[in-house]
C-alpha cells in the first residue's frame, strides 16, 4: 500500500484541483489490492482443504482404522469428515464468489459492503475449523479413556494407588497441556494467515470510509 500512501499525499497536497481524479485513483489502487487479497484468501483456502484431503488419504493405515474401530468411533468420524469436507466445500465456494464480487464491484460503498462481507466470512471459516478441532480432541480423548486397553490397565493399577488422585491430576494436566499446545498452534497458523491478510482488507475499508465521507 505504499502506493496509495503517495497517491493520498499528492492528492492532499492538490485536493482543490485534482480532487476527484485522485479519489478515482485511490478507489482503482484500494479496489485491485482488495480483489488480489481475497483472491490469495481463496488460494490458500484450497491449498488447505487439498492438503488436509491428502493427508486423510495418504497418512492413515489399518492401525489406525483397527484403532478407531475398537473405539467404537469409526462411524462417527467418518460422519464428522463428510460433514467437515461439504462445510468446507461451502467456505471455498463462498470465498471464489467473494473474489467474483469485489472484482467486479463498481462503487465504494458495495466495495465497502463485500469487503466486511469477506471478512465475517472468514472469520465464520477460522471459528469452525477451530471449534471442529475441540469437537474431534474431545471425541478422541474420551474414546481413548473409555476403550483403550492400555489406558484401562492403567485406570485398573493408578486407582489403587494411595496418591491416585495426585497422578489422576497429572494425566489431565498432561492431556490439557497437549490440547494446548495443539490448539495454540492451530490458532497460530489462522492468527498469521488469514489474520494478515484480514488486517490488509481493515485497512482497505478503513480507506475506503474517508473517501465516502
Amino acid at each position: 500500500m505504499e502506493e496509495l500512501d503517495l497517491l493520498k499525499r499528492s492528492w492532499k497536497k492538490n485536493e482543490h484541483s485534482f480532487e476527484q481524479v485522485s479519489e478515482n485513483q485511490i478507489y482503482k489502487m484500494i479496489h485491485k489490492n482488495s480483489s488480489s487479497v481475497v483472491k490469495w484468501i481463496l488460494i490458500i483456502g484450497i491449498v488447505e482443504f487439498l492438503l488436509v484431503t491428502a493427508l486423510g488419504i495418504f497418512m492413515p493405515d489399518d492401525n489406525y482404522a483397527k484403532t478407531l474401530e475398537k473405539n467404537h468411533v469409526a462411524t462417527l468420524m467418518s460422519i464428522i469428515t463428510i460433514i467437515s469436507y461439504c462445510v468446507v466445500i461451502m467456505f471455498i465456494y463462498l470465498f471464489y464468489k467473494n473474489f467474483r464480487t469485489i472484482s467486479t464491484t463498481d462503487s465504494v460503498r458495495k466495495l465497502m459492503k463485500n469487503i466486511l462481507r469477506t471478512r465475517k466470512t472468514v472469520q465464520y471459516y477460522v471459528w469452525y475449523n477451530l471449534g471442529m478441532f475441540v469437537i474431534l480432541f474431545i471425541i478422541i480423548m474420551f474414546s481413548f479413556c473409555y476403550y483403550d486397553e492400555k489406558f484401562i490397565q492403567l485406570f485398573d493399577k493408578v486407582s489403587i494407588k494411595d496418591n491416585a488422585n495426585m497422578i489422576w491430576a497429572g494425566i489431565i494436566g498432561l492431556f490439557i497441556a497437549m490440547f494446548a499446545v495443539m490448539f495454540g498452534l492451530l490458532w497460530l497458523f489462522y492468527r498469521l494467515v488469514y489474520g494478515f491478510l484480514l488486517r490488509k482488507l481493515h485497512r482497505n475499508y478503513q480507506e475506503l470510509k474517508k473517501i465516502d465521507l
